[in-house]
């Protein structure tokens, strides 16, 4: 019997569930952080829960919402995306930012 959807729907079905994480990757890498309105808000995804929470970057939620990643172990990475972010848009305060969140002990300084 032939099936009703063609090789290439069924392998991209496969695909798509291959890859039902939840998380948005860009080739390859996961994005913690999408900065927001300046870098005054960002959207943090929690790959420890599956959730994405929108914080201002001065807040407290915000560094217990990476506490609780750099815990998981992905401190290394948030740190790098921050120094990138600081360095792609240097007037959205993303190095002040990281400095706080060192400052607050969240990456086990």
């Amino acid at each position: 019997m032939a099936s009703n959807t063609s090789k290439t729907a069924r392998a991209s079905v496969r695909a798509g569930q291959a890859g039902q994480g939840g998380a948005l990757s860009v080739l390859g890498e996961f994005k913690y952080l999408i900065p927001l309105n300046g870098g005054k808000h960002a959207y943090v995804r929690n790959l420890t829960n599956g959730k994405t929470a929108h914080l201002r970057t001065d807040s407290d939620a915000f560094v217990e919402e990476i506490r609780t990643l750099a815990a998981a172990g992905h401190a290394a990475k948030i740190r790098a995306e921050l120094n990138s972010l600081a360095a792609a848009h240097p007037d959205h305060g993303w190095d002040a930012t990281e400095k706080r969140l060192a400052e607050a002990g969240v990456f086990g300084g």
